[in-house]
């Protein structure tokens, strides 16, 4: 055997070859003379004898077995049997050796390859982008310790994701110990991390990625109605942090329903950590067309009372009844012309005057609890 060290990217090539003697003495040589080495191996160059004992000792058929003098002398040991040929089975194979080897790979032709089916699980999978953006519009994240403790408690199949940092992980024991059940991923966070997940520094330590619920019709809301019920109406009104503090004061006074006009503004994170666990105790009511759902309600036998800070009965002579929509608006303008011409009673809230008006959310939490004392206490 001759190893050569000669390659011009500086590895070691070893070319097995045979000498003159070896080339006499084997004419029973079985394989097919296109491919004389190895498998796999390329053409061998011209053989060079060895030299002294070593061409006697050391001669080397074309199959690699080594030839002492006990070949000599007559060695009754068998040769090793050549390896069949086998079936050419590669395309453009030059030999019927290359196929036996244990390194073979098999090309497949362009035509034979087609697109695999990921049926919608690994990262090659097609997502319908109209499909993602729906999605996306059905969920929304609220954050807030007491607002997802309360979240957790009244409707914990709406919740997808959940981040946690570790210090809140101890009160949301039961949250986590439920996800885990239910095949919900969570996530234990650092605090950066969690702004970017909740989109804001006042995350609480806990954010989670919900499906928004849907509003009710006036129909279906009325089916289920209690004899007292006082119904909250907004016309207009979609400040998050006003709409968190009129939920909290709603579910402080008993209030059922709220009347919006895009109910999934109650869902916002900034409304549901404002309202402090108070969003859970309310349904919003679908109100497209303001007036038309207020002429619902009275015919459902509601009284229409609406607000204004400068004109109408003050709010400690007025008589609440006891089956009501409270319809407020805007603090700008407040009620448009055609949803205060619809109040069966007007009432205002009286004050010193030193600003035009209060805060929606304050004015609201006023008038919910002089109904609350006049109809509940």
């Amino acid at each position: 055997m001759n190893d050569s060290f000669n390659g011009k990217n500086g590895k070691v090539k070893v070319m097995y070859v045979r000498s003159d003697d070896d080339g006499d003495n084997r004419n029973n040589d079985k394989r097919p003379a296109s491919n004389k080495g190895r498998p796999g191996d390329k053409a061998r160059p011209a053989s060079r004898p060895f030299e002294g004992r070593n061409n006697e000792r050391r001669g080397s058929d074309s199959r690699g077995e080594s030839r002492g003098p006990d070949a000599r002398r007559g060695d009754s040991r068998a040769p090793r049997p050549s390896r069949p040929a086998r079936d050419n089975e590669g395309a453009g194979s030059s030999s019927p050796w290359e196929n036996s080897s244990p390194w073979k790979t098999v090309s497949r032709a362009p035509d034979d390859e087609s697109a695999p089916d990921h049926g919608g699980i690994s990262g090659k999978s097609f997502i319908d982008p109209d499909q993602l953006r729906r999605q996306r519009q059905e969920e929304t994240r609220v954050y807030g310790e007491n607002a997802c403790q309360a979240l957790f408690a009244s409707r914990p199949d709406s919740i997808v994701r959940a981040w946690f940092i570790q210090s809140v992980t101890p009160r949301f024991r039961e949250a986590l110990r439920w996800m885990a059940a239910n095949r919900k991923a969570y996530h234990v966070v650092e605090d950066e991390e969690l702004a970017k997940a909740s989109g804001t520094e006042h995350h609480g330590g806990v954010c989670f990625l919900i499906k928004k619920r849907q509003g009710l019709d006036a129909e279906t809301y009325l089916q289920t109605a209690p004899v007292k019920d006082c119904v909250l109406a907004l016309e207009n009104v979609g400040n998050p942090h006003n709409l968190g503090g009129i939920m909290r004061s709603c579910a402080h006074f008993g209030i059922n329903g709220m009347l919006i006009q895009d109910p999934a503004q109650l869902e916002s994170g900034a409304a549901v950590r404002t309202a402090e666990g108070g969003a859970e105790h309310i349904k919003a009511i679908n109100a497209d067309n303001f007036v038309d759902v207020l002429t619902s309600f009275r015919k459902a036998g509601y009284t229409i009372v609406t607000t204004s800070s400068h004109k109408g009965t003050a709010l400690g002579k007025a008589e609440l009844p006891a089956k009501m929509v409270l319809v407020l608006g805007e603090e700008s303008d407040g009620l448009s012309d055609s949803a205060w011409q619809q109040g069966d009673l007007n009432v205002s809230i009286g004050g010193t005057g030193k600003v035009e008006s209060l805060n929606v959310s304050v004015a609201t939490g006023i008038l919910l609890a002089e109904w609350w004392r006049q109809n509940q206490a």
